[in-house]
C-alpha cells in the first residue's frame, strides 16, 4: 500500500462562493481537457482530487465509470448536491480520501484504465508519492493523466501597477506552506520517476482578452484568487497591507481596459504503465 506523505496544504477556500467560482472556472476549462484526454469510451477512470466532481462526470459521460477521490468533505458534499441537480448522481461515485492514501480495496489496485489528476500536485508536500500511488492503480499499459499549474508562466497585459511583486507574494505562499507553485514544469519528471513512461505532454490555454466572451470571467478568477491569498500573504510579511491594496485595485482598473489580456496555459503530462 502506499505510503502516507506529509499532509496537503490547501490555500483556497471551499466556501459556497468559493465553489461558485471554481466551478465556473472548471466549466471553461473541461472542454480542453475532454479533447486532449480523447476518451475512446469504456474506460474505468480513477479522478484523484475530484474536486466538485464536474471533470469526473463528464469522463464518465464520455467513457463509463468514474471513480472520484477527495479530501475535502464540503467539496465532495457539493460535487454531490451537483451530480444529483444534473440527473448524473449514479454516473461517478465519489469517495473520501487523501493522495497518496487511496480509499480503494484491495483488489481494484491496477485494474483503472486511467488515472487523472489536475490541480492536485501544487497542493501537496510529496507530489511524487502521489504519483507513485496513481501509477499504482492502473492496469499495464494504462495511462496516467497529470495537470498543474506552473504560475511563472502568467502575463497580465498591460502589466498593472504592482502587479509584478504581487504575483510574486502569491507565488512565495506556496513555498511557505511547502508545496511546488511551479510543479507543472516538473509533470513528465514526475511520470518517469514514478514508472510510468511518458508519452505526451502539452499546453491547455487559459486566458482571454476584453473582448472574448468569458473574459471578465477569468479576470474576476485571478482578482479573487489574490485576494483570498492576502491574508496569508500579509501573515506571511511578503507585502504591506497598502502595497496589497493599491496592487489589487490597479488590477481591477486593468480588467476595464479596452486592451487588456490575460495570458495562462495549464502544464498536462501523459504517461503509460509498463506492461
Amino acid at each position: 500500500m502506499p505510503e502516507d506523505p506529509a499532509p496537503s496544504q490547501y490555500i483556497h477556500g471551499t466556501t459556497a462562493e468559493e465553489q461558485s467560482r471554481l466551478s465556473l472556472m472548471n466549466d471553461l476549462l473541461n472542454r480542453a481537457a475532454l479533447r486532449e484526454m480523447g476518451l475512446s469510451g469504456g474506460e474505468k477512470i480513477l479522478d484523484v482530487g475530484s474536486g466538485l466532481g464536474q471533470l469526473a462526470r463528464a469522463m464518465a459521460r464520455a467513457a463509463g465509470r468514474v471513480v472520484g477521490v477527495e479530501r475535502s468533505p464540503e467539496q465532495i458534499a457539493e460535487a454531490r448536491r451537483q451530480a444529483l441537480a444534473a440527473g448524473e448522481e449514479g454516473r461517478v461515485e465519489f469517495r473520501a480520501g487523501d493522495a497518496p492514501n487511496l480509499p480503494l480495496r484491495d483488489d481494484e489496485w491496477g485494474t483503472f484504465d486511467v488515472a487523472h489528476t489536475r490541480f492536485l500536485l501544487e497542493h501537496v508536500r510529496d507530489p511524487a508519492a502521489v504519483v507513485r500511488a496513481m501509477v499504482r492503480t492502473v492496469r499495464p499499459g494504462g495511462r496516467v493523466v497529470l495537470q498543474d499549474d506552473s504560475h511563472d508562466v502568467l502575463r497580465v497585459t498591460p502589466e498593472p501597477a504592482g502587479f509584478g511583486p504581487l504575483w510574486t507574494a502569491y507565488i512565495r505562499t506556496y513555498d511557505r506552506l511547502g508545496n511546488d507553485p511551479y510543479v507543472g514544469h516538473r509533470l513528465v519528471s514526475l511520470l518517469a520517476a514514478a514508472g510510468a513512461a511518458p508519452v505526451h505532454n502539452t499546453w491547455l490555454f487559459f486566458g482571454g482578452c476584453r473582448g472574448a466572451a468569458h473574459f471578465d470571467l477569468v479576470a474576476e478568477n485571478l482578482i479573487r484568487i489574490l485576494e483570498i491569498a492576502g491574508e496569508r500573504i500579509l501573515h506571511e510579511g511578503l507585502l504591506e497591507k497598502d502595497t496589497l491594496s493599491a496592487s489589487l485595485e490597479a488590477l481591477r482598473a486593468w480588467r476595464r481596459l479596452p486592451d487588456a489580456a490575460l495570458w495562462y496555459a495549464v502544464s498536462w503530462a501523459e504517461g503509460r504503465r509498463a506492461g
